[in-house]
């Protein structure tokens, strides 16, 4: 690693988290890179996460940056923080998790060791005691340098979650989150990584996502036909990319986002109306990419079929799904 590294302006929004947001801010005030900035932007909350940021800023001048600005969602708040980021590189931390103390050295060292544009870190679910639920490995079995055009799997295998990993602020030159949308990542982490020439990644597990228990209940909505808007984004910026010929690893994403990531969202919205539009338009976003039963059947991720990887209960909504068998799904969710 270089022995003098970039600065890095991390971006936190913040909306009504009062219960998580010093354990966030303490992750990040205790970073062992030192040229770091965190732009903490309290989007609109109406309980007490403003009294929080101020104190953190009166308490640690150098390092946090309080903003506060009128509610737009978190694509708003984290594009207001890249608006006034002055760091060689950007990261997103959501308020309710929290980082390891050597996340960003370790992720801006590789940047310039490997002159990447965008590093990768793994993810680790916890509970609210901190004890660890699930290990998402996000890149498995490959070097720490990834060159694209030989290993362009990658496109359609990684997870696009914008908090795990570390931009060059050049990615964001013409490029900002969308507005008004969910799944922001899904329709703008991988525009940028069809930027990138290489990637670089670790297989520490730096960032702790929280899994609330205040959070898991809600009901899932039509929202979620945001994942298939999201998709054609991507689908025109890759059109004209570098990579526009390769039409298997774009197959491989509409079918890992707009098949399975769909419907494990679609698993959770009650309304039986909902639920029977939206798993209409599923079916014609695959007719109109001529997304075939056996493509969806056969989809490997990492070298292993998607599938058959899965939990028993996942397993057995997806197939009943695709076997047509939408009554039965409904009874049993």
């Amino acid at each position: 690693m270089a022995d003098v590294l970039p600065k890095v302006s991390v971006i936190v929004p913040v909306y009504n988290v009062e219960k998580y947001l010093a354990q966030c801010l303490d992750s990040l005030i205790h970073q062992t890179h030192q040229e770091i900035e965190i732009l903490v932007v309290n989007d609109g909350s109406t309980d007490g996460s403003e009294e929080i940021i101020r104190k953190y800023a009166r308490k640690y001048p150098g390092k946090i940056k309080p903003f506060s600005k009128k509610n737009g969602g978190l694509s708003d708040a984290r594009n207001f923080g890249i608006d006034r980021a002055t760091g060689d590189y950007l990261g997103f931390v959501d308020s309710d998790d929290y980082v390891d103390p050597s996340m960003f050295e370790e992720l801006a060292g590789l940047a310039e060791k490997h002159q990447v544009k965008m590093v990768i870190c793994n993810i680790q679910k916890v509970d609210q005691y901190g004890r660890v639920v699930q290990k998402l490995t996000q890149i498995p079995n490959m070097p720490e340098k990834i060159d694209l055009e030989k290993n362009f799997s990658v496109f359609s295998d990684l997870s696009y979650f914008a908090c795990n990993k570390l931009f060059k602020k050049e990615l964001f030159q013409e490029k900002r989150f969308k507005k008004q949308a969910h799944f922001e990542d899904i329709q703008l982490i991988p525009q940028l990584l069809l930027e990138c020439k290489s990637i670089a990644q670790t297989q520490n597990f730096h960032y702790q996502y929280l899994e609330r228990t205040d959070s898991i209940t809600k009901t899932h909505t039509e929202r979620g036909l945001d994942i298939l808007k999201a998709i054609e984004d991507v689908e025109e910026v890759f059109k004209k990319s570098e990579y526009a010929d390769r039409l298997d690893e774009l197959k491989n994403f509409q079918i890992f986002e707009g098949v399975y990531s769909y419907l494990a969202y679609l698993a959770f919205v009650k309304n039986a109306e909902t639920f029977t539009m939206m798993a209409q338009q599923l079916e014609h976003f695959m007719n109109h990419r001529k997304i075939k039963l056996k493509d969806i059947l056969r989809y490997s991720r990492f070298d292993q079929n998607y599938l058959l990887s899965l939990p028993l209960k996942k397993k057995i909504f997806y197939l009943l799904f695709f076997a047509g068998q939408k009554k039965l799904i409904r009874k049993l969710i």
